[in-house]
């Protein structure tokens, strides 16, 4: 917080301090505007590259609790398998079939 705020008013000074004057065929309010925009730039820079990505407020993503749940339903336990299938002519195929135990 010190840092940027040091920050800020070196810049502010900067800012504030009397202007030379352009010379190079560029009015004084252009020249203004390209400092504003040089600054800016600049300031960008900076504050892009002292940012943290890991801040303390980023979603963390975990695999959930593992959860203990009795069944309720008695029934047969039923799950599909590929079965081979061989008609009358010698073609193959393959039929999804529903085992229950």
């Amino acid at each position: 917080m010190f840092r940027s705020l040091a920050i800020a008013l070196v810049a502010g000074g900067l800012l504030a301090a009397p202007a030379a004057q352009a010379r190079d065929g560029i009015s004084p309010g252009g020249a203004a505007a390209l400092g504003v925009l040089g600054g800016l730039a600049v300031g960008g820079a900076i504050g892009s590259a002292t940012a943290d990505p890991y801040y303390p407020g980023k979603p963390v993503y975990r695999a959930p609790r593992p959860v203990y749940v009795e069944d309720e339903y008695v029934g047969p336990v039923c799950h599909f398998e590929r079965r081979r299938y061989i008609d009358p002519y010698g073609d193959v195929y393959f039929r999804r079939v529903r085992v229950c135990e």
